[in-house]
């Protein structure tokens, strides 16, 4: 993971220098700043919607009593295009505006969930994707004997508190 990130970190910004300079050197430097600043421009906007539906629609939710996993996964997308249209560049923008725009975030979404059910299927096996242990049992009838001179069931006495305990302490204070 760190070489990926690493990779990343170096080729993303000298991908879109060389964007730039190419749409720089067809339409003009004026022109390129000017188309850039407006995608930002309109990237906040979209994002400031975009980000008050979900919030909106979060509280909904929670309102309801359910947990918003849906939502929150789209704040978290919207927020990740947010970032990525504030930062100069139109490889950013691109991607920025494909996350912050609900039908292509929709897509990204179920992407993105088909990518982590896989990696949490894969760390912790079939049980992690339900989101709960789930244990095979099974139950059998046992019938018990008393053993050679042991006590009936009802003469039977419960065992002692262990030693440095006293019965307040396990009533609370």
């Amino acid at each position: 993971m760190p070489v990926i990130l690493f990779f990343l970190l170096i080729l993303v910004p000298i991908a879109e220098l060389y964007v730039i300079v190419q749409v720089g050197q067809e339409i003009g430097i004026f022109f390129t700043l000017l188309l850039l600043i407006s995608v930002s421009i309109l990237g906040a906007y979209l994002l400031k919607r975009e980000g008050a539906a979900t919030w909106k629609r979060v509280r909904e939710q929670m309102a309801r009593g359910k947990v918003p996993t849906a939502e929150a996964t789209d704040g978290a997308l919207i927020l990740m295009g947010g970032a990525l249209l504030l930062t100069p560049g139109f490889l950013t923008d691109i991607v920025g505006l494909l996350l912050v725009f609900p039908v292509s975030r929709a897509a990204v979404k179920r992407g993105v969930r088909k990518l982590m059910g896989g990696w949490i299927v894969k760390r912790m096996g079939p049980a992690g994707y339900a989101g709960a242990k789930i244990y095979e049992t099974r139950a059998s009838r046992v019938s018990r004997q008393r053993a050679p001179g042991s006590p009936p069931p009802d003469q039977v006495q419960p065992h002692p508190p262990p030693e440095g305990s006293s019965e307040d302490d396990s009533r609370g204070s």
